[in-house]
C-alpha cells in the first residue's frame, strides 16, 4: 500500500474549509486530478480520476465523519484496487490545520505494488500537494 500524507494551514474557520471538501460538487475547483463527478450523495460518491494521462473510476463511500473536524472515505477503484482518503481538521490561530492522507492499495499484491510505483512516482504526493494550494486558495478567497 502506498501512502501519502501531507498538510496545510488555512486562513479560514474550520466550517469553512469542511463546506468545500465535503461538497461532491466543487471537487473538480480544488482536486488536481479530479475529472469527473457521477452519481453522489451526502455518504457515496463515484468519481473518475486522472494520473499520468489515464482516467479510472473511483466508487467512494464515506466511513467516518465528525463534521467540521473529520472525514474518512473507502475506495474501490479497476481490477479490485482499493483506496482510503482521510481528512482531518484543527482549530488554529483563527484558522485550519488541514491534514490528508491517502492510501491506495493496487491489485495483484507485491507485483502490483512495484508497479504501479514505477508507474507514478512521486506523482500522488505533487498532486496532494498542489490540490491542498488550490483548497487554501479557494477558500481563503471565499
Amino acid at each position: 500500500m502506498s501512502a501519502v500524507t501531507t498538510s496545510i494551514d488555512i486562513a479560514a474557520p474550520p466550517e469553512a474549509v469542511w463546506d468545500v471538501i465535503m461538497d461532491a460538487s466543487r471537487l473538480h475547483e480544488w482536486v488536481t486530478i479530479h475529472r469527473k463527478l457521477g452519481k453522489h450523495d451526502v455518504d457515496h460518491m463515484e468519481q473518475t480520476l486522472c494520473l499520468r494521462g489515464v482516467n479510472f473510476h473511483v466508487k467512494w463511500e464515506l466511513e467516518e465523519s465528525r463534521k467540521a473536524k473529520h472525514a474518512k472515505w473507502k475506495g474501490r477503484g479497476p481490477a479490485r484496487s482499493k483506496a482510503e482518503t482521510e481528512y482531518s481538521l484543527a482549530a488554529i490561530d483563527g484558522g485550519t490545520r488541514f491534514d490528508y492522507r491517502n492510501e491506495f492499495k493496487a491489485p495483484l499484491g507485491p507485483l502490483g505494488a512495484a508497479a504501479s510505483k514505477a508507474l507514478v512516482g512521486g506523482i500522488p504526493e505533487r498532486e496532494a500537494n498542489a490540490s491542498l494550494a488550490k483548497l487554501k486558495k479557494l477558500v481563503e478567497q471565499g
